[in-house]
């Protein structure tokens, strides 16, 4: 087998371990077979590779919010403010953080010297 058909196989199979590992690089390349920055330099140096990893990032993201979606339908609270916090922002549901300050300011000057030396 050329060294060039090697590599296409193996980026099958990579594409094909990210879609299984949920995108998890390290669960992938260790099923694989290949150390991480192969990967890596396939990301750089192949755009069709490149591609195709980010759908199966958009997929897995698609995924995740389907769960997110089923948590908050079953009345996950927590689920539903995250969903708020990150979603709900343009609508005033963030966290802000309120700092209160009297416009009083000391400061304390101190000097030293040193202890008195025998000659």
């Amino acid at each position: 087998m050329a060294i060039r058909q090697i590599s296409t196989h193996k980026k099958r199979l990579m594409l094909k371990a990210l879609e299984e590992s949920l995108s998890v690089v390290t669960t992938a390349v260790a099923s694989v077979g290949i150390n991480r920055q192969t990967h890596y330099n396939w990301l750089k140096k192949d755009s069709k590779y490149a591609a195709d990893v980010l759908d199966i990032e958009n997929v897995t993201l698609d995924f995740a919010e389907s769960q997110l979606h089923q948590q908050i339908r079953e009345g996950n609270v927590t689920a539903t403010i995250f969903l708020l916090k990150t979603k709900g922002k343009k609508r005033g549901y963030i966290e802000r953080q309120e700092i209160q300050h009297d416009s009083s300011i000391e400061s304390k000057l101190i000097e030293w010297t040193p202890a008195n030396q025998k000659e």
